[in-house]
């Protein structure tokens, strides 16, 4: 991150903020460094970084948890209105819409799955399983990371794009639904890796298809 100019300041940082999200330097459901932080970055005024961070909550890219920082909740403005636009919208629908997404992002990545993504899936199911069965709080967030890798494994920006302005709907709805009955589905999301990491499209496809079958049964 450069230093930036004088003039129009805030615009100037906002953009650059943007940018570093843009690039993946900040992930989707990371923390952004704070605002001392991106001071030091900059070069410009606490109140300037302050400004151009809230003009990224505006936008919907990025959200303020109280006590523990700011998150990237969305790669673009774009995903930032969707974002706003699902967060009201009925459990059942988003996962109506999730069983689309997945399953044509899980066909995806077993024809496209590089070695990368191969290790990637195997270790987050790994991290999923032990934090579930630890009942430990990052569950969740291993859940969820676990879907988007396979979206990543498509290999396809505009949907994963599209998915990311999904992710804090789907934890929402991930966490509630674990709330009401606890099911860890533990041999769904093995038979998922395994069928992206066979390369076997119709069985990675069916493998989504009927776990969200089982969530949505009970609607």
């Amino acid at each position: 991150m450069q230093p930036v100019r004088r003039s129009g300041l805030i615009a100037q940082v906002t953009e650059l903020l943007r940018a570093e999200i843009r690039a993946g330097h900040w992930p989707v459901g990371s923390r952004i460094p704070t605002e001392p932080e991106l001071t030091e970055r900059t070069g410009a005024g606490r109140n300037t970084v302050r400004e151009a961070v809230q003009a990224l909550v505006h936008a919907g890219m990025l959200e303020r948890r109280q006590g523990s920082g700011t998150f990237v909740i969305a790669t673009s403005d774009l995903g930032g209105a969707l974002g706003k636009y699902f967060a009201d919208a009925h459990e059942r629908d988003v996962l109506e819409l999730r069983q689309a997404l997945d399953t044509t992002a899980a066909a995806l990545a077993a024809q496209r799955r590089t070695d990368t993504d191969i290790a990637t899936l195997q270790r987050l199911l790994d991290e999923r399983k032990l934090a579930w069965d630890e009942d430990n709080p990052r569950a969740i967030v291993a859940d969820v990371e676990l879907h988007r890798a396979i979206v990543v494994a498509s290999h396809n920006a505009v949907y994963l794009e599209f998915y990311d302005s999904l992710l804090p709907v789907i934890e929402e709805g991930v966490r509630l639904r674990t709330s009401r009955d606890g099911g860890s589905f533990h041999a769904e999301h093995t038979e998922l890796v395994d069928a992206v990491v066979a390369g076997d499209t119709e069985r990675a496809a069916r493998a989504a298809r009927c776990f969200f079958d089982e969530l949505l049964a009970g609607y």
